[in-house]
């Protein structure tokens, strides 16, 4: 069963998140590996009393240049995949979403 991971990562951080993604063995597409996608945007937080931002100040209002990086990633690969964003991604609360996803040959 296959699922999509995505996050989001400051431009500058992009690259060693995707080569982390890889290694760790998400973005298999048959005989392809370390296969993803990304779109750039801007990102939008505020800080809350407590947090230690990566990037601006508790309080205020902060944009961020953004890549969303998408990966396929196999069941039995997530947690390490996870574990390897985990590991290199910048941010204190990273931004994660996983979706299970339809295999196309079962759709009629």
């Amino acid at each position: 069963m296959s699922y999509k991971i995505i996050t989001f990562v400051p431009v500058k951080d992009a690259q060693k998140v995707r080569t982390a993604i890889g290694n760790a063995g998400a973005g298999v597409l048959g005989k392809y590996h370390h296969s993803s996608f990304s779109t750039k945007g801007i990102g939008r937080f505020i800080p809350s009393e407590g947090a230690h931002p990566t990037i601006g100040k508790v309080g205020e209002l902060t944009e961020v240049e953004e890549e969303r990086i998408e990966v396929i990633c196999q069941k039995d690969k997530i947690k390490k995949v996870i574990a390897a964003i985990r590991r290199v991604h910048p941010y204190e609360e990273i931004p994660i979403e996983i979706y299970q996803l339809v295999d196309e040959n079962k759709i009629v």
